[in-house]
């Protein structure tokens, strides 16, 4: 596995790579106990990825990922890729669209162990009044993300 550092408006992030995918994208500076520091060309493809999505030049994320999480979170996540730029949904829709409409709480969980922040935006689900709620890189981050996206 490589990383790398990446500055954003929203502080750094750190990209993780297997050289096939990003298999994760985590709020600040992480340092795994296995894993070599190092750019690889995905990672410079993520760089420029995240650097065009914070200049609102890219809507639609390209790069191969592999988040690792159960058939659920899986699930979950593919339903979250699956929400356009400057929309939210619910959890309950959320759920709905993961074929489980119980399983709202199921699916913040699943939003909260999310290893590709931005890229699996989990910051465009909301309560359903409405609300900012839950949000791994801090509700004020997800403020910004989704402010980010207003056209």
């Amino acid at each position: 596995m490589h990383y790398i550092y990446c500055k954003t408006p929203v502080g750094y992030v750190t990209i993780f790579d297997n050289r096939m995918a990003i298999t994760a994208i985590s709020f600040g500076r992480q340092t795994p106990q296995k894993g070599i520091y190092k750019e690889t060309s995905l990672s410079n493809a993520a760089q420029k990825e995240l650097h065009e999505y914070f200049e609102r030049k890219r809507k639609i994320f390209t790069l191969p990922l592999e988040p690792s999480g159960t058939v659920f979170q899986q699930k979950v996540w593919a339903v979250l890729q699956d929400i356009p730029w400057g929309q939210t949904r619910s959890y309950k829709q959320v759920a709905q669209a993961a074929g489980n409409p119980r399983a709202c709480r199921a699916v913040g969980m699943a939003s909260h162990h999310n290893p590709i922040a931005i890229m699996i935006p989990c910051h465009r689900v909301i309560g359903a009044s409405g609300s900012l709620v839950g949000f791994g890189g801090g509700l004020e981050i997800k403020k910004i993300l989704l402010e980010l996206e207003q056209d």
